[in-house]
């Protein structure tokens, strides 16, 4: 039987993984395989899905997780391939990655006839200023997308959404928008109970020259942070950072990790799961546009933080 595919999309700090952990925590006994494309060279994201580790992990609720490395592809084949097989595929993309090219891919007559695309979701942060969907890469997003999932609604003042939803159909975009409060969706939208056919190829339009816009860069330590040096830190790299996701552990707080989330000028902090063994005790991976930030200036700003 064939395993449809839901794809997630949407730019950086939409907040996808707060969806796809939402879909996970609650798949009523659905068997879900989550593949996971990160941007930059530590994935931050396959950590934060739904308690991931060492790329592949049986989750508490049967769901499956693996980071997408290399040919997406031979990914998916190795995941048809599992026993038991999936239920069903989501597959997040990064934040920076043009969907039309992923759909594209999926198109081939092989994954087609074994793992169809089923749903292409696009999270949107509702506070993301209207103007900026004629950003090519947000229109791409946008128009490839099957529903359009309104995020962070509770951090945006009481008009976000109408304005935003206003701005979505001025794109002449034919996706279902609903509000996502803390990435919650109904399962039942995304994973239809009963599917007559198989759903029919989509033409994702013409592939447009790649726009490398942005780019990542990774800072480490051995060592704990100090709390007040980090909001000092990152208070002077705010205006130069696209997105900023990490782990760390903090002098205030020995032995426990926290996870450290930078998105459209707001900064979270949450607490995560034990330390795992054999990494290192900070891990932040920062992006920003290119030439914008240079890896010495990080490494000094970030270097400060470091607890005596």
């Amino acid at each position: 039987m064939p395993v449809p595919i839901l794809l997630v999309t949407g730019f950086l700090g939409a907040g996808k993984t707060t969806v796809v952990n939402y879909l996970l925590a609650h798949a009523e006994g659905r068997r879900i395989a989550a593949v996971v494309n990160d941007f930059g060279a530590i994935n931050i994201d396959a950590e934060l899905i739904a308690g991931a580790s060492d790329g592949v992990v049986n989750l508490s609720n049967g769901c499956i997780c693996c980071s997408l490395e290399g040919d997406l592809l031979r990914t998916l084949s190795s995941l048809l391939r599992r026993d038991p097989k999936p239920e069903y595929i989501v597959i997040e993309t990064s934040g920076v990655a043009d969907p039309a090219d992923i759909v594209r891919n999926l198109m081939d007559p092989v994954i087609l006839r074994e793992a169809p695309l089923e749903t292409v979701l696009c999270v949107m942060d509702a506070a993301t200023p209207p103007a900026e969907l004629d950003n090519a890469l947000q229109r791409s997003q946008l128009r490839v997308a099957d529903i359009v999932a309104l995020s962070k609604l509770d951090l945006a003042d009481e008009g976000a959404g109408v304005r935003m939803r206003a701005a979505i159909r001025a794109q002449r975009v034919p996706a279902v928008v609903v509000d996502a409060p803390h990435g919650e969706i109904p399962s039942a939208l995304l994973f239809p109970a009963h599917r007559d056919r198989a759903p029919a190829p989509r033409e994702p339009g013409p592939k447009r020259p790649a726009e490398d816009r942005f780019e990542t860069l990774s800072w480490t330590s051995d060592h704990p942070l100090s709390l007040p040096r980090l909001q000092q830190a990152i208070g002077k790299l705010a205006p130069k950072l696209a997105r900023a996701k990490g782990l760390f552990e903090t002098v205030e707080q020995p032995g426990r990790q926290m996870v450290f989330q930078f998105a459209a000028g707001r900064a979270t902090l949450a607490p995560g799961d034990a330390p795992a063994a054999g990494v290192p005790r900070a891990r932040i991976v920062f992006i920003a546009e290119l030439g914008v930030l240079s890896k010495a200036e990080l490494d000094e700003i970030m270097e400060a933080c470091v607890a005596d």
